[in-house]
């Protein structure tokens, strides 16, 4: 079976894409939504002088505020519809995720199969409402005080420009989460992701524009500029070659005759990722790590003293910070692997259809075997992306580098893109085998 799956691979072309056509559909939805995300972030908000926030994000956008833009694509620095972006749908999805674990009556709902889904996908999404609401509040209050050379960001403070920025942001951030639902289903790749990814991917020009002329302005050297470089090509080979790392273990499953005839006695494979849970682990330590620090960052310091303690202590690049990411990252890698995997649900599996490990009991023995495993596997997995997400961190924090050349945002579009081109990949092996079997179907009648 895997001799031809590879030779299907082989033979995949442009001739195969073109037949594709439910394919083409899927990519040209995709494409579509992007397209009418980015041009959402250019939409600003009424009541906002854009000159002005310039103003501010460039005394203040090597903080916090960088990485929210770097993540919000662009919208925040603009303060347009999509300045939220998609962050609090992730939020309430992480809020969702933990009370699922340690909630006996959400714990249940998630093994009712679908209809028990759909329930906590529509938890999920009352929590987006009230989270994107006290972000939005928080926005406009925020921006209210923000002020920079030329004078206050904002024509007319007060409660109308308030409501209508919270109507509107709010608005934003359910456009952005029904559309990724509608790319997750209707077209291809994971929606959420894909929107992150449309993000970064297109401010990724003026970011090394901004690099260069840093250079030209000698803020940075040439040699930092070409080493930067090089680095962000180093991560992206090795971003590629740990995405495809897996363990793999033997499955046996026995012989049986029926009749006259052998059944099984075939061996395949079980595939454990190194890096079971994907990219989830730093847009979700990201996330929660904005959600407090996104007043702090736009109190400005008119807020209480705390709120100013913190900002000192758990300012992007200080070290606090950085012992909270990683350890956020590392959380989530056995947190999100969890929930993916079940080594009990899969030795059920093995064990109902005749597969076993060879050495290895079925039951329980098989389900401590492959927790043991994927423990493992999963402590590497997390020590990578602690590596990829904060090495380069810390050099944007020493020299104030772009956001947008960093650990996180260089795994988001590495990941996205070959879980993109992997699905697909998929959809062409699936268009190739339903001609195949046509095929052989029409010769049957001959």
């Amino acid at each position: 079976m895997a001799s031809a799956a590879e030779q299907l691979a082989a033979n995949i072309n442009f001739g195969a894409f073109a037949k594709a056509t439910e394919l083409k559909k899927r990519i040209w939805f995709t494409l579509g939504a992007l397209i009418i995300y980015r041009l959402g972030t250019y939409i600003p908000l009424p009541g906002i002088d854009p000159h002005i926030l310039q103003d501010v994000f460039r005394q203040q956008g090597g903080g916090i505020l960088g990485m929210f833009d770097m993540l919000a694509g662009g919208a925040l620095q603009r303060m347009t519809i999509f300045a939220l972006n998609i962050m609090p749908y992730i939020s309430a999805s992480i809020i969702v995720q933990l009370l699922t674990a340690v909630s006996p009556t959400l714990e249940a709902m998630k093994k009712e199969g679908e209809s028990g889904r759909k329930k906590l996908n529509q938890y999920t999404r009352y929590g987006t409402v009230l989270l994107a609401t006290v972000q939005a509040w928080g926005l406009a209050v925020g921006v209210e005080a923000m002020t920079g050379s030329f004078g206050p960001a904002v024509h007319d403070p007060g409660l109308f420009f308030r409501l209508t920025t919270v109507i509107t942001l709010v608005g934003g951030t359910l456009f952005l989460m029904w559309l990724g639902e509608q790319i997750t289903s209707r077209g291809i790749g994971n929606g959420i992701s894909l929107i992150i990814f449309a993000g970064i991917v297109a401010e990724l020009p003026r970011a090394l524009v901004n690099t260069l002329e840093l250079g030209r302005q000698g803020a940075l050297s040439t040699f930092l500029i070409v080493l930067l470089l090089v680095i962000a090509v180093a991560v992206v080979f090795f971003i590629v070659f740990m995405e495809r790392a897996q363990r793999r273990i033997l499955v046996q499953y026995p012989k049986r005759q029926v009749g006259n005839r052998v059944y099984g006695g075939e061996a395949s494979h079980l595939p454990l990722k190194l890096n079971t849970a994907g990219v989830i682990p730093p847009i979700f330590a990201s996330s929660l790590l904005l959600l407090p620090l996104t007043a702090v960052g736009f109190a400005g310091g008119n807020g209480p003293q705390w709120l100013q303690t913190v900002s000192q202590y758990i300012a992007h690049g200080t070290p606090l910070y950085m012992v909270l990411y990683a350890a956020l990252i590392v959380f989530f890698c056995f947190f999100y692997t969890a929930i993916v995997f079940n080594p009990t649900e899969t030795a059920d599996n093995l064990r109902k259809y005749g597969g076993f490990v060879p050495g290895i009991r079925p039951g329980k023995n098989t389900a401590d075997h492959l927790d043991w495993v994927l423990t493992r596997l999963t402590v590497i997995g997390a020590a990578y992306l602690v590596a990829v997400c904060l090495l380069p961190e810390i050099l944007i924090a020493q020299h104030a580098v772009p956001f947008y050349f960093g650990g996180t945002s260089l795994l988001i579009v590495v990941s996205v893109t070959m879980d993109t081109v992997g699905q697909i990949h998929s959809h062409l092996l699936a268009h190739q085998y339903e001609g195949l079997i046509k095929k052989a179907k029409l010769r049957g009648k001959r």
